[in-house]
This record gives structure tokens, C-alpha cells and sequence, in this order.
């Protein structure tokens, strides 16, 4: 399966046989969405920022709430959290998703904003790999996403919701969470490609290239 990014939260997972377009934006800081088609669109909060589902081409089956499901053949299971630490009294929830390819367990945090309980990160299963949001203000900062890493232990984390150049947005840029982890200069890849369940046995970054237009 592949994983591509499109700055902000948005990605695209696709393997062989289904596709999934997770966060999608109408605007974001100043990022385009190009022409994305996909079977699947989750959306973790109803913000512009992570709700355009209407811009992903192919008639997309839509999920945007907690809950278990199944869609041409890939179990997703949506987790209620919250938008801040004060349990959403200041920005409401926030769904995470894990999807279950056959080469990976995939968790797309969201807009996270505090750190899962024991009990969540045990829901969670045994994740491969994390998308997880580092730039603070919205969402965790990078402290804080440290500390999640710590507490999933997945094998790759892909950062994301980061300042980009040219973004007009308060949030931070990855150097902080890169300088948290004591990271210099990490993989950098236009795609991250996951091949028979093949993983590190220590948790890597991979930073991707932002694939917007």
C-alpha cells in the first residue's frame, strides 16, 4: 500500500483494491486539494479545513462519526476523542480512524488534542503506522506528540497538521517535534510505500513531501 501526502491532515492510503481519502480541505492555509478520487473519505471533525468530502471524485462512501465498519473489504473503526484537553468545551470532538490494509495497520489521528487514555490506546490495537498531527495551537503540540508516540509505540510516525512555507496558519512547523524526538535529519519521501508488513523493530519518522497543488 501506499501513502501520499497532501499537507495539512489530508492523505491518501491506497493498496490494490481499495482506496481511502482521509481530511480532506476546501481551504487550508493557503494549500489547494488537487483532483483526488477514492472509494472511501473519513473526515475526523467538521471543520473546511478536514470535511471537503465533495471534492473527492468517485462517488465515495462517507464516514465522519465513531463506529465499525467495513467498505470494499477494509474494516475501519472510528474512535470518539476530543478537539482539545478539556474534553471538547473549547473545540468539540475529534474521530480518530484505524484502517485495517492487509500490509498495515494505518491510525490517522485527526485533530487530536490530548493524549489517549490507556484504554483508547489499547482499542487501537497494535498500529504501524501513526499520522499524527504535531503543530500545536489546533491540536497536540510537539511535546505532546512525543508523548503519543511513546504511548502507541507505533513502527513508522508520519508527522502532519504542520506549518508549511507559504501556509497562512499559527500552528508550527515539524522542526520542533524533529528537534523532540532528537531527530536531525529524517527520511524524507514524496510516498511512504509498505510492502508484506515489512517494519522497523525501533519507531522511525518518515517526513513526506506536501503533494498539494
Amino acid at each position: 500500500m501506499d501513502i501520499t501526502w497532501y499537507g495539512q491532515s489530508c492523505f491518501r492510503l491506497k493498496d490494490r483494491s481499495v482506496s481511502v481519502v482521509a481530511d480532506p480541505y476546501a481551504r487550508a492555509g493557503g494549500l489547494k486539494l488537487p483532483r483526488l478520487t477514492a472509494d472511501i473519505v473519513t473526515i475526523s471533525h467538521d471543520h473546511a479545513d478536514h470535511n471537503y468530502a465533495e471534492g473527492v471524485k468517485g462517488d465515495p462512501f462517507v464516514i465522519n462519526s465513531a463506529g465499525e465498519y467495513e467498505v470494499k473489504g477494509l474494516f475501519i473503526t472510528g474512535m470518539a476523542m476530543w478537539h482539545d484537553d478539556k474534553h471538547g468545551a473549547e473545540r468539540g470532538r475529534n474521530t480518530i480512524y484505524v484502517y485495517d490494509f492487509a500490509d498495515a495497520r494505518v491510525c490517522h489521528l485527526g485533530d487530536l488534542g490530548h493524549a489517549p487514555s490507556q484504554t483508547q490506546v489499547e482499542e487501537m490495537g497494535d498500529v504501524d503506522v501513526l499520522l499524527l498531527p504535531v503543530g500545536g495551537h489546533y491540536t497536540i503540540d510537539a511535546r505532546q506528540a512525543v508523548e503519543v508516540v511513546s504511548l502507541i509505540e507505533p513502527s513508522i510516525v508520519i508527522p502532519m497538521h504542520y506549518a508549511l512555507p507559504g501556509m497562512e496558519t499559527p500552528i508550527e512547523g515539524v522542526e520542533a517535534f524533529l528537534k523532540e524526538m532528537g531527530l536531525r535529519d529524517p527520511e524524507r519521501l514524496d510516498a511512504y510505500a509498505v510492502t508484506g508488513k515489512r517494519f522497523p523493530e525501533e519507531t522511525q519518522v518518515v517526513l513526506l513531501e506536501n503533494r498539494s497543488s
